[in-house]
């Protein structure tokens, strides 16, 4: 019989000095397979893990999304003060709830609805301003890659929803005003970049209560 049992993991009773490496090798192998047992065992969130996933790769587009937005208009800041005190007139794109409350009260399904809902809006939004851009010969570059990480964004948040089985929620079809100078063009293009800067903002904000939901660790 072993003299080092499974009942006892840190204690080799006395043994022979001829007997003792054997003795010490066999109760460092039973640990060893206890451990591994224990490794295998252990059940992992590899849901969450996945889920949690997506939250840094959606970050990363918005990081890039911010970065598109602030050259949407291509106007330093003195010609920006011009366009200061203009009226929004952007009434299709939906409006966002961004108080402390709104957050406190949202569900892991329920943000990533609403992040879905506003992805989608924006990305038809900025498509529509590439076009009027380019039918008034401006460019059309920050718009093109501003479209591209809104793309990206929504198709992660679809792959979220999925994984939680949320049903993708439709998006409405907007109406937009006609586009027919440059000046015009300029306008919409300060309008969409400052609420496309409050909509990553906001989308921030929202992966950062889902990460909290879903007890993801945060380096």
């Amino acid at each position: 019989m072993n003299p080092c049992g499974l009942y006892s993991f840190f204690y080799c009773p006395p043994v022979a000095e001829n007997m003792l490496i054997h003795d010490f090798t066999s109760c460092l192998l039973h640990l060893l397979l206890l451990a591994e047992l224990f490794v295998h065992s252990s059940s992992y969130p590899t849901h969450n893990f996945s889920f949690c996933g997506m939250f840094g790769s959606m970050k990363h587009q918005l990081d890039g999304l911010i970065s598109s937005s602030k050259k949407l208009h291509d106007l330093t800041d003195e010609e920006l003060v011009n366009f200061a005190a203009i009226e929004h007139r952007l009434d299709s794109l939906l409006h966002i709830q961004h108080t402390v409350t709104d957050f406190m009260s949202l569900k892991a399904n329920e943000s990533l609805s609403q992040l879905y809902v506003y992805t989608q809006s924006f990305r038809l939004h900025v498509d529509w301003l590439k076009t009027a851009k380019e039918n008034v010969s401006l460019s059309s570059q920050s718009a093109e890659s501003a479209s591209t990480h809104l793309l990206q964004l929504s198709n992660l948040v679809n792959i979220s929803l999925h994984q939680i089985n949320a049903d993708v929620p439709q998006s409405p079809s907007p109406s937009f005003p006609v586009v027919t100078t440059t000046f015009d063009a300029l306008k919409f293009s300060v309008e969409l970049s400052e609420r496309l800067q409050v909509f990553c903002h906001w989308s921030k904000r929202v992966l950062r209560h889902l990460q909290n939901l879903s007890s993801c660790l945060r380096h």
